[in-house]
C-alpha cells in the first residue's frame, strides 16, 4: 500500500504527537506523580510532623485565648493576628497564624501557660513546599505554565496512546489487560507500557483535569467562565498559578485560604474577650476541622470562622459578631454555585481527601501506573532509537485514521487553550521549518511523512 493511502498522513501525525507528547511529558509525569503522592498523604505526614505538639497540656487548665494571642504576637514583634486555629483537643498546642511584612508564620503556643513552643514560616513548612514543587516547580507563574503545558500534552499522550494501542482484532487478554512478563525483550516493555496505559488512562485524565484549576492559564480561563456563568457570588478558595485570585471587597464571605495564599488583608486588632466569645459560638457548630478563626477585616462586621477541611464539600464559613457572639451569616458548600461545587469535588478527589484512605490509595496506585507508563515508554524509545536519530516514529502505511480522534484533539485545543497554542506552534514549526532543513528533517524522521 502506498504511503499516501487514505488516512496514512494523519495516522503518522498521531504517532508523532504521541511521541512528542511522551518525550516532553516523561520527566514531568514522574515528578508530578512522586510529589503528588507525597501531598496525597499530607494529613498523615503533617500529623507525624506535629506529634510533639499533639499532647502538651494533659489535664491542665488553659489560659485565655487573648493570652495565647499575646504570646504569639510577642514571638514575632510587629506582627498582626491573621488566624487562630481551633485546637482539636484541650491538650493540643494552639496554632496561631500571624503576619508581618507579607510573610505569614505559624506559632505553636502551649495552651496552659502560653509558652511559645515553635515558630515556622508558613510557606516553608514541608507540605507547603511540596505543594509548590508539585504545581509550580518552585518557579512561580512560569513553573505553573510549564506544568500546565506538560499536563495538557499528557492528556494527548494518553488519548493517542489508547488509539494507537487499542487491540484491533486481537484475541485473548494477554498484552491488553495484563502484560506477558515472561516474553522478555520488546514484548515485555510493549505490554508493560500498553497495559499500564489502558489501566491508568481514565484515572490519570481525571487527575490532570481536576488539577487544572490551579494552573496559570487554565485557572484564569475558568475564572472567566465563572464570571460569564454568574458564579462570582463567593470567593475562589484555590490558588491560580501559585497566587490567590482577587476577592471582591463587597463579598462578606472571604476565602478561607486568603492569608496563606498571599492575599494582603488589613485586620482590626481584636478587642479583649472577643475571640473567647467567638470560640464559644464556634465549637457547637461542629465544623469540619481544621477550623480557622480570623479577626474582622477593616470595614467588616464580624469574625470569620471557616472550615479548612481537605474534603472541600465539608467546608463552611460563618461570620460571628465578636461583641455578642451572634452568628451574622453562614455559607455552606452546598450553597455555592454549581461550578465551584464541581471544582471542589474534583479537587477533593485529586488531593485524596474525598473518600478517606481509599481515595489516597487510589491516587497512589494511579501515580505508580503513571510512573510505569513513563519509564516503560522511555525504555522502549531508547532501545529502538536508531543511532544518531531522535527516534521519532517513521512514516508508515497503516491507515487507522479516525475523524473522532482528530476532532477530539481539536476540541481539546479549545478546552485547553495552552495546549491548542503549543500544538499550533509544533505544527507550524514542523511544516514550515523542520521539513525544509535536511539535518533536522532527517533527525526527526520526517523524510517521507
Amino acid at each position: 500500500m502506498s504511503v499516501h493511502a487514505p488516512g496514512t498522513r494523519w495516522y503518522n501525525a498521531v504517532w508523532r504527537w504521541h511521541f512528542y507528547a511522551g518525550l516532553f511529558c516523561i520527566p514531568f509525569v514522574i515528578w508530578l506523580a512522586l510529589t503528588g503522592t507525597i501531598y496525597t498523604w499530607g494529613p498523615q505526614i503533617e500529623a507525624w510532623l506535629d506529634r510533639p505538639y499533639a499532647h502538651v497540656a494533659a489535664g491542665a487548665p488553659s489560659v485565655t485565648p487573648d493570652a495565647q494571642i499575646a504570646a504569639a504576637l510577642g514571638a514575632v514583634p510587629g506582627a498582626s493576628l491573621h488566624k487562630y486555629q481551633l485546637p482539636d483537643t484541650p491538650d493540643q498546642a494552639v496554632q496561631i497564624l500571624v503576619g508581618k511584612q507579607g510573610i505569614e508564620r505559624r506559632v505553636y503556643v502551649h495552651p496552659a501557660n502560653a509558652q511559645v513552643l515553635k515558630v515556622a514560616v508558613e510557606e516553608q513548612r514541608p507540605l507547603r513546599l511540596v505543594f509548590h514543587l508539585h504545581g509550580e516547580l518552585l518557579a512561580g507563574p512560569l513553573g505553573s505554565v510549564l506544568v500546565e503545558i506538560a499536563a495538557c500534552w499528557a492528556i494527548v499522550m494518553l488519548l493517542t496512546g489508547l488509539y494507537l494501542w487499542w487491540p484491533r482484532g486481537r484475541r485473548g487478554l494477554a498484552g491488553v489487560v495484563y502484560p506477558r512478563l515472561k516474553r522478555g525483550g520488546r514484548v515485555f516493555w510493549r505490554d508493560l507500557h500498553a497495559v499500564a496505559g489502558i489501566w491508568v488512562a481514565v484515572a490519570a485524565c481525571f487527575l490532570i483535569v481536576t488539577g487544572l484549576p490551579w494552573a496559570q492559564a487554565w485557572g484564569s480561563y475558568l475564572g472567566e467562565i465563572r464570571t460569564m456563568a454568574g458564579a462570582t457570588d463567593g470567593p475562589i478558595d484555590w490558588t491560580i498559578g501559585g497566587k490567590a485570585p482577587e476577592t471582591p471587597a463587597s463579598d462578606p464571605m472571604l476565602g478561607d485560604h486568603a492569608e496563606h495564599m498571599g492575599m494582603a488583608m488589613a485586620h482590626r486588632a481584636p478587642a479583649p474577650g472577643d475571640l473567647a466569645r467567638v470560640i464559644h459560638t464556634a465549637r457547637p457548630l461542629a465544623l469540619a476541622p481544621p477550623v480557622l478563626i480570623a479577626p474582622p477585616l477593616a470595614g467588616k462586621p464580624g469574625w470569620t470562622v471557616s472550615s479548612d477541611a481537605a474534603n472541600r464539600p465539608l467546608r463552611a464559613q460563618v461570620i460571628v459578631d465578636g461583641t455578642t457572639g451572634a452568628v451574622l451569616a453562614r455559607k455552606d458548600f452546598a450553597e455555592r454555585h454549581w461550578i465551584d461545587r464541581l471544582v471542589g469535588y474534583g479537587i477533593a478527589i485529586h488531593e485524596g481527601a474525598y473518600f478517606g484512605i481509599a481515595n489516597q490509595i487510589a491516587g497512589t496506585l494511579t501515580a505508580l501506573l503513571l510512573v510505569t507508563l513513563a519509564v516503560s515508554g522511555a525504555v522502549m524509545w531508547w532501545r529502538r532509537r536508531p543511532a544518531g536519530l531522535l527516534g521519532a516514529p517513521l512514516p508508515l502505511s497503516r491507515p487507522r485514521f479516525g475523524w473522532a480522534l482528530v476532532g477530539g484533539i481539536g476540541l481539546l485545543g479549545i478546552a485547553l487553550p495552552l495546549f491548542g497554542v503549543t500544538l499550533i506552534a509544533v505544527l507550524v514549526v514542523e511544516r514550515t521549518l523542520l521539513r525544509r532543513v535536511p539535518g533536522p528533517r532527517r533527525w526527526l524522521g520526517l523524510g517521507a511523512a
